[in-house]
């Protein structure tokens, strides 16, 4: 497949098994999204084919579409039972026939009752008399309250408006279900409504998310788009990354053992060429070199943003404080009587439904809304940077990418202003591109990029990985790690807030509570209280205490996989330092100079660090295998 005169991928070749939960993941621009839409007949291959069984159906949903509805949510989401629509008119016409028809005894009485028992079923086996109650089950699932039912699509924004899309592709159940990144417009409660509906879903599901904790718990196989090729792993995300890591590893190491046979092999060949004694060793040495087939190491791309946030200004202790807060919009009350107070160094997370107030708190923070009631306010010499939910489609789409920054850089960091650009992966070429061309990945880079040019002891930052892959949300995660200021974060994504924030603001109902902890934490606590509240019999409630406890258990357990992969990269780091300690050394070598006993002690020193190094990685490496595989 061909994009832009590159070529995305070729000689791709895999199968979809009927109830396969496969993860389709690559670094932004590896083609994944073009892969679906191949799949799903939306764009054709250039080569090649795509079989699919007759009559199995597909149902695809991209990143982002325009949703054209006149009709309310419930009647847009309802047309996805379209086909029992059709199937209903055929029943009644039937029904309709079979009543004015007298002749009980024919062939033809008998077939036309034969075809209406047929459809009837039909209509039984999907549904048909539930329509209404499937419908708002999944709407209620995917975040809508009852009465957004009966209002036009068209009033939501277009987050709401993919969610509609969303339930009608759930509602169709296709054979073969095609998600582009479902989760960037849902929050942490609507997630996790969707990986359980995923999980018992009937047909195949392909998925593209840079979500690692959604991937983890649904998928059971990762199909990599890397440099062109693809590599199928029987395994979740998280494992695939261990699998991959030791894959290229694997072939590292068999390059160097065969350059190295090589190199003995041609010394050889150099050595003996002329001598008549040897011409059969000779011979034969310049054959074996022709007939080996040379070790293959993926060409994987490094790039990847690296920049950490500048220090932050000294400021008061009290950073936030409010009292009593409250906000509406005309009748709709966001939330009231919200209590608030953050020190310096303070590192909290916003969580809770779309539309419960995070994003206006968030605003009210930043000064961008001043109509509220009750108290609030920002600490002695606080300075706010503030990264807005669009703040991707803020951007002025007709400056340049090197103007969006030369319009607010100052001082000293003028000059470096080409740096920093390339620090987030805009090279010279790219400086020059006009804003409204860019990716919504290179936007969201520009609007990071930004954030570092005016000093801050107070991040607010609403959504920051939408369009981000998972090496970048990484990078920014661990540059927040080491932010020396207040940080306040709004996302949904519950692997980038592990580890991140030890406080929780939920939004909900009107009410805005303090939770200590982190996030998995948080989400254990409140489906241990909803557990709770619903139980009517000890067995439920013993259910939900082993729930906890296997919880826990699991935590338990990726904490210490974690541990034993960490050593494992670790002793990967040293192996690739001490290969190119030995790599420079054999390139002084190979000049044919003579060199000092120190040299040469050198040099075996670490050929033998090499030897331990190596056994201790294989001994790790079979101790993360059998730890996984005692789970």
């Amino acid at each position: 497949m061909q994009f832009t005169g590159t070529n995305l991928f070729e000689n791709v070749t895999f199968n979809i098994a009927d109830h396969d939960r496969v993860g389709l993941v690559g670094k932004n621009g590896a083609g994944k999204s073009t892969l679906l839409k191949i799949l799903c007949g939306w764009q054709q291959p250039e080569t090649g084919t795509l079989v699919k069984a007759a009559g199995q159906t597909v149902g695809y949903l991209p990143q982002e579409m325009v949703p054209d509805s006149v009709r309310t949510v419930l009647d847009e989401a309802m047309t996805a039972f379209s086909h029992i629509d059709d199937l209903l008119a055929l029943q009644q016409k039937l029904t309709d026939e079979i009543a004015s028809r007298t002749d009980y005894e024919s062939e033809g009485y008998t077939r036309l009752l034969n075809q209406h028992n047929e459809v009837t079923e039909q209509i039984a086996m999907l549904g048909g008399g539930s329509r209404q109650e499937q419908t708002e089950k999944v709407l209620l699932g995917l975040g809508f309250k009852h009465d957004d039912f009966t209002r036009l699509v068209a009033e939501f924004s277009g987050g709401w408006q993919m969610r509609v899309e969303l339930a009608k592709l759930l509602l169709q159940k296709p054979d073969f279900l095609l998600l582009d990144e479902p989760t960037n417009h849902l929050d942490i409660v609507s997630i996790q409504w969707l990986e359980h509906f995923l999980s018992g879903y009937p047909g195949a599901v392909v998925l593209v998310s840079h979500d690692r904790t959604f991937l983890d718990n649904i998928t059971t196989r990762t199909i990599e788009i890397t440099a062109g090729r693809i590599y199928d792993y029987k395994c979740s995300y998280s494992e695939y990354v261990v699998q991959m890591q030791e894959r290229r590893a694997s072939q590292m190491a068999q390059l160097t053992a065969q350059q190295r046979q090589v190199a003995q092999i041609e010394a050889f060949i150099e050595r003996f060429r002329y001598k008549a004694t040897k011409s059969k060793q000779v011979q034969s040495r310049i054959k074996m070199l022709d007939k080996m087939e040379m070790v293959k190491v993926d060409e994987v791309s490094t790039e990847t943003i690296h920049f950490k946030f500048p220090p932050a200004p000294h400021s008061g202790k009290i950073v936030v404080e409010a009292q009593d807060l409250g906000k509406a919009y005309a009748d709709l009350q966001v939330f009231n009587h919200v209590d608030m107070l953050l020190t310096s160094g303070k590192k909290v997370a916003f969580v809770g439904r779309n539309g419960e107030g995070k994003s206006t708190m968030a605003k009210i923070i930043v000064g961008d809304i001043r109509d509220y009631t009750g108290q609030f306010r920002l600490g002695a010499q606080v300075q706010v940077g503030y990264y807005a939910q669009n703040q991707a489609a803020m951007l002025n789409g007709e400056k340049t990418v090197f103007q969006t920054i030369d319009d607010i850089a100052t001082g000293d960091i003028r000059p470096k202003i080409r740096n920093i650009l390339g620090s987030f992966l805009f090279d010279s070429e790219d400086c020059e591109k006009k804003v409204k061309v860019l990716s919504g990945g290179e936007k969201a880079r520009l609007a990071l990029a930004k954030l570092l040019l005016t000093p801050s002891n107070l991040l607010v930052l609403d959504e920051p990985t939408n369009h981000l892959d998972m090496d970048s949300k990484d990078i920014l995660k661990n540059a927040l790690l080491q932010y020396t200021g207040t940080l306040i974060v709004v996302s949904h994504d519950r692997d980038f807030l592990q580890g991140l924030t030890d406080t929780l603001y939920e939004f909900r109902d009107g009410n805005v509570h303090e939770f200590r902890g982190d996030i998995f934490e948080f989400l254990a606590d409140k489906e241990s209280l909803e557990a709770v509240a619903t139980a009517k019999s000890p067995v439920a409630q013993a259910k939900s205490s082993a729930g906890k406890e296997a919880y826990e258990q699991s935590k338990n357990r990726e904490r210490e996989l974690r541990k034993l992969r960490g050593a494992v990269e670790k002793l990967e780091q040293e192996i690739a330092s001490i290969e190119s300690q030995i790599a420079e050394k054999e390139t002084i070598l190979a000049s044919g100079e003579m060199q000092s006993e120190a040299f040469y002690a050198d040099y075996q020193a670490l050929k033998n660090r090499l030897d331990k190094a190596m056994e201790e990685w294989e001994t790790a490496t079979i101790a993360v295998e059998e730890f996984q595989n005692a789970g």
